[in-house]
């Protein structure tokens, strides 16, 4: 089977993403997720990505952090599409501006063919924000795998 994400991102890039999550997560206490769709089914044909996110968001649980802390980076590859969703805990001190800002930053990266630095330097602008108001607690555990999640 051919699939989509290889040609943006090799094996290692996915890992250094996922490594590049473990680093974030070590000064907050937020819950950093990546998850890749390949492209839209034909059901997801007119769907705002925003929606698309909120139904990922739902599908991996991300609502059922301890503190509200998780937090979604969302894309469709072919259509070259992303957003980021935060949780309720994490919208009611950051507000949707700065993941703005981030989404900004990747769509240079990606129409530069930059797919892998734009994605880790988009884990590590959500670390510095979620770090500002959800600091590492002593009892913090990761409750939420920091494997790139893809989907065909």
């Amino acid at each position: 089977m051919d699939y989509i994400v290889y040609n943006f991102l090799s094996d290692d890039e996915l890992l250094r993403i996922s490594n590049s999550i473990k680093e974030a997560e070590k000064t907050t206490s937020g819950e950093i997720v990546v998850s890749i769709k390949e492209k839209r089914s034909l059901t997801q044909g007119k769907k705002s990505i925003r929606t698309l996110a909120e139904s990922e968001f739902s599908r991996l649980n991300l609502g059922n952090t301890r503190d509200k802390t998780g937090i979604l980076l969302y894309m469709v590859l072919k259509s070259k599409e992303f957003t980021v969703l935060a949780d309720s805990g994490i919208h009611e001190l950051v507000g949707d501006s700065a993941w703005e800002g981030i989404r900004d930053l990747l769509s240079e990266s990606f129409k530069k063919g930059e797919f892998c630095n734009g994605i880790i330097n988009s884990v590590r602008s959500m670390s510095e924000i979620l770090s500002k108001y959800f600091p590492i607690k002593p009892d913090d555990t990761n409750e939420i795998s920091n494997k790139v999640i893809i989907q065909p």
